[in-house]
């Protein structure tokens, strides 16, 4: 696991006007005490792959690949958790970018996505800031994040309902074994097909997918950085039937888990 990119709650921002910090995290990674911050700055998190769930005064945003969530100066915020998440994260001062019409009505957060090629400038729009920035580049920094900014609409914050952030929350639990989507309605106090619906319509995918999702994490990183039996490793995901595991784990990564292993620790 890579360092995490927090905002330190205790930094002092108040002379910065532009930072910019590459979000490099593998596998799954929930903050023990997740710092929250409230800065004098206008942060942003821009997801290339994977996923990142952040609470902004109290209301989740999940984002994914090719979304950005602006945050307004002086908002508290905090992340939540990391699901392999490759991207960006920094702020910048409006008077960084003071024409910008944009800025001058941010007052909630700013949840949108790009998509496809739009997705692929901008992934290297913000690439090249991150490069600018560590090279002191300021005359670039200024025109492209006034570029990123025209290339943002305005819309109606995409939020994650709490009863969507709850299950994400307990599905990601590393203290849990993957359970079953009746067991994480009756969790959450709602029906399993509102749930569902909940779920598919907040993240485009369903419970089972992020159930499976977790499963298959768990399994990689146990056969990668442990010697346990394959029939212990199926339980510790909550499968019983090691055959169906060791099909269920080739469908899913084109390997048995015992050809994994072999890879990983070979």
């Amino acid at each position: 696991m890579q360092a995490k990119p927090h905002w330190s709650p205790d930094a002092d921002y108040s002379k910065c006007q532009f930072f910019i910090r590459r979000m490099n995290t593998s596998g799954y990674a929930k903050p023990a005490e997740a710092p929250v911050a409230r800065l004098p700055l206008i942060s942003f998190i821009y997801v290339t792959s994977g996923e990142v769930l952040a609470d902004v005064d109290g209301t989740p945003f999940l984002c994914q690949p090719g979304h950005i969530l602006l945050i307004p100066q002086q908002s508290p915020f905090a992340i939540r958790y990391y699901n392999d998440a490759f991207g960006y994260t920094g702020g910048f001062a409006p008077s960084f970018v003071p024409d910008t019409k944009l800025l001058r009505y941010l007052s909630v957060p700013l949840h949108t996505a790009f998509w496809f090629d739009e997705g692929a400038f901008m992934a290297e729009l913000f690439n090249m800031l991150a490069n600018s920035f560590e090279r002191g580049d300021n005359t670039f920094i200024e025109k492209g994040l006034d570029l990123l900014l025209l290339r943002i609409k305005p819309n109606r914050p995409a939020t994650v309902p709490p009863a969507v952030s709850a299950f994400l929350e307990s599905v990601f639990d590393p203290s849990k074994n993957p359970g079953t989507i009746a067991g994480y309605a009756e969790e959450i106090g709602i029906s399993e097909n509102y749930l569902s619906r909940l779920v598919k319509q907040s993240t485009g995918r369903s419970v089972g997918a992020w159930i499976e999702i977790v499963r298959i994490q768990r399994a990689k990183r146990l056969l990668s950085t442990t010697d346990l039996p394959i029939i212990d490793i199926a339980a510790a995901i909550g499968v019983d039937d090691q055959s169906y595991f060791a099909r269920f784990f080739k469908k899913n990564t084109g390997y048995t888990p015992s050809a994994f292993r072999k890879e990983m620790q070979g």
